[in-house]
């Protein structure tokens, strides 16, 4: 064991998983080497119809073999029918013992328990958010999952850490010579950001789609030539999973004050100037920070200059409304960002690439001033943690948190103190995603907790005079106070999880849950 830079207890080696390389420091890893590259291909200039007859077809025609790795994206949420029907043909083929690289799994994918119990996915590199994550926690799969951040997961294809053999793209719209786009069709879901990487270092690209149009289709978001098979098939997905009509602001009292508190907090900041540029979620609260930041710029005749990452209407809207110039999408949380997308030149899609890697030329995270996030856990180090529960349950991945939070000027965790009677500050997070040295503040009901390397935010908000602060440790003795006694976590020594900074070194770990007698 060897204690890393945030102060976990890392092995040397994980079975499963290999040798760890642990963490140093937020930016601590400088990357060494060239991009890794794809296989090479031809097209014989009388190919112009790439489209098979189904599934199976494409997945015999792909080469892949037990063994190999397949990867997915998650726009289709927890509507989408193509993964489940991919893992279908694969079990029906005999293929074995394969490696599921997603970009997120939901509880529609639940039953991918029975091909993990049979053998077909034997190890899984992405996030298990539900009943899969709740079987990983219980000690479910040989091999522990890794949880990488939107930017840490094209950085490890890119960097050579992950190569995939054959990418599934479930495409909302689609053309006989692959060319794709997620801005029509009955499962549209706007930017298709989370796949860009896949098509362009798999060895072998296979198009899922419900809508096939005339050669070509406009706008393109995956080109035809990364693309080498399309699939029709008759529904890739359930809208209603897919996209909501709407994404709505809290109306509970709590929430929205701790909404005020933090949009208090932002305009106290000397980024709450034009220009600005932040990026806040499709929670309640974060939507909460949105609205009250609108109404805030109106008031300052403050502009600002692109909103970044799930983009939903809100955001929308402050583009129509010209209180930002432009919007960077990397996933479209609602419809109207779906039809925005399609319609609006200022609303730009991008890859998770272009948005996260910390591996590429300069990240659209860099350039943020202010982003908004949640946690299940905050400690007194600021250390936070969305990968598990209070139970210690591998519940959730890490999005674009550890992103986000690395790349803006001032990073906002807003939350209530409790969850029902749990804690949501705590004297040590069972398990950390995002390290306190890239957290600048939290926001709860009783105000604003700052981060002590912060002093010229502390000056700033004693300078506004109507922002209430509050240190952590009193946080954390009210939480103690509020909760009463909990009991640990009780866990095995296996792990289950490893949880990747997004350089791809280890900042912790996630251990089997102890069954109950």
């Amino acid at each position: 064991m060897a204690v890393n830079a945030a102060g976990r207890d890392i092995p040397s080696s994980i079975p499963g998983y290999g040798e760890v390389r642990p963490y140093q420091g937020a930016f601590a890893r400088v990357p060494e080497g060239f991009r890794a590259g794809g296989r090479l291909k031809a097209v014989n200039g009388s190919c112009r119809d790439k489209r098979l007859k189904d599934i199976e077809a494409a997945i015999v025609a792909s080469g892949l073999k037990s063994g190999m790795t397949v990867s997915f994206h998650h726009h289709l949420r927890n509507g989408d029918y193509v993964v489940n029907r991919v893992m279908d043909a694969c079990a029906a083929l005999g293929i074995r013992d394969l490696t599921l690289f997603p970009t997120a799994l939901f509880g529609v994918h639940k039953k991918l328990i029975d091909h993990i119990k049979s053998g077909v996915i034997r190890r899984i590199m992405g996030s298990v958010n539900g009943p899969i994550g709740q079987l990983v926690s219980e000690g479910g799969m040989d091999a522990p999952v890794v949880l990488r951040s939107h930017g840490g997961r094209p950085r490890a294809v890119a960097a050579g850490d992950v190569h995939i053999d054959v990418a599934f793209v479930a495409a909302p719209c689609a053309d006989r010579y692959g060319n794709l786009s997620g801005a029509e069709g009955p499962g549209a879901c706007g930017s298709l950001g989370y796949t860009f990487t896949d098509a362009q270092y798999a060895d072998c690209v296979v198009a899922v789609t419900d809508h096939l149009r005339p050669y070509p289709i406009a706008p393109i978001s995956i080109p035809q030539y990364l693309v080498d098979y399309v699939v029709e098939v008759d529904s890739i997905g359930d809208p209603a999973g897919i996209v909501s009509g709407t994404t709505r602001v809290t109306r509970d009292p709590l929430r929205l004050l701790i909404s005020q508190y933090a949009s208090r907090l932002i305009e106290a900041s000397p980024y709450f100037v034009d220009g600005i540029s932040f990026q806040t979620g499709a929670g309640g609260i974060p939507l909460a920070v949105t609205a009250f930041m609108k109404e805030a710029m109106k008031k300052r005749g403050i502009k600002g200059s692109f909103g970044l990452g799930g983009i939903t209407g809100y955001f929308v809207d402050l583009l129509k409304e010209g209180l930002v110039e432009k919007l960077m999408d990397v996933q479209s949380f609602d419809l109207e960002a779906v039809k925005s997308i399609a319609t609006n030149p200022n609303h730009i899609e991008i890859s998770a690439d272009w948005y996260a890697n910390p591996w590429n030329g300069g990240a659209a995270v860099n350039m943020l001033d202010v982003v908004i996030l949640g946690a299940t856990e905050l400690d007194r180090n600021f250390h936070a943690n969305v990968n598990t529960e209070a139970d210690g349950a591998l519940l959730h991945g890490i999005g674009g948190h550890q992103d986000t939070a690395a790349g803006a000027k001032l990073t906002i965790i807003a939350q209530p103190l409790l969850r029902g009677r749990i804690p949501c500050v705590v004297d040590k997070v069972h398990s950390v995603t995002t390290p306190g040295e890239v957290v600048d503040a939290v926001v709860t009901e009783y105000g604003v907790t700052l981060n002590p390397r912060r002093t010229d935010l502390l000056e700033a908000c004693q300078a506004a005079g109507n922002v209430p602060l509050v240190s952590v440790d009193e946080l954390v003795d009210r939480a103690h106070r509020m909760a009463g006694p909990m009991d640990p976590v009780a866990q095995e020594e296996r792990i289950v999880g490893v949880v990747e900074w997004r350089d791809g070194t280890v900042i912790d770990v996630v251990r089997q849950l102890k069954q109950k007698a």
